[in-house]
């Protein structure tokens, strides 16, 4: 199983994440990003990651 963390003071609200998740597992709340989903469904494919400029979305396994 795969953990996503947004740090909150780092994200901008930018939503790429949310937006490139194939499995839609964030969204935006309050203007920044957030896991909404189950983490069981994430797929460990580091997209969000990736495509985050401030570094505020890490992804752990285990």
């Amino acid at each position: 199983m795969y953990t996503v963390t947004i740090d909150r003071d780092k994200c901008e609200g930018c939503g790429e994440c949310v937006e490139n998740c194939p499995a839609s597992i964030l969204e935006m709340a309050d203007g920044k990003a957030q896991v909404s989903g189950d983490l069981e469904d994430c797929l460990g494919c580091e997209t969000c990651v990736s495509v985050c400029t401030t570094g505020a979305v890490t992804l752990t396994e285990g």
